[in-house]
């Protein structure tokens, strides 16, 4: 674990670029994130991502990776990226039948998400969750 300007502990870990390490990125971020609110969030997004990750990545390669961090900050937000080495680019717009429907899940769930890179020599995907208490508004009295 490596400590982060913010002062939040970042931990990560570089997995085969295989469907089976899906379930050990999950595993990976539950032990750093635990039960809290928004885990259960955390742990679809991630999967959506991941195994975008896992697909898009130069599959052909048999060492290819990807490389998942993750972080809680002081006031609970939960920060999950993934890096891949991938050759084909995410498309972050309105899928096109049942493509890219992991994507709209993401944007949907997550306080803030975004893709950095330009695809040509990887990509990563990060998302943002915040606890469910920060996330809403507090309703008027």
């Amino acid at each position: 674990m490596t400590q982060t300007a913010n002062g939040s502990d970042r931990a990560s870990v570089t997995l085969a670029a295989t469907a089976d390490q899906i379930a050990a990125a999950r595993r990976f971020v539950r032990a750093v994130i635990g039960d809290a609110p928004p885990a259960a969030d955390a742990m679809l997004c991630l999967s959506e991502v991941a195994t975008n990750a896992v697909m898009h990545s130069d599959s052909g390669r048999a060492d290819g990776r990807f490389t998942v961090s993750a972080e809680v900050h002081g006031d609970g937000c939960v920060r999950v990226e993934i890096e891949d080495e991938g050759g084909r680019w995410v498309v972050r717009d309105k899928p096109e039948g049942q493509q890219h429907l992991g994507l709209m899940i993401v944007r949907e769930l997550a306080t803030a998400w975004g893709i950095e890179g330009d695809g040509s020599d990887g990509r990563t995907v990060w998302f943002e969750l915040r606890p469910i208490a920060a996330a809403r508004p507090a309703a008027a009295a």
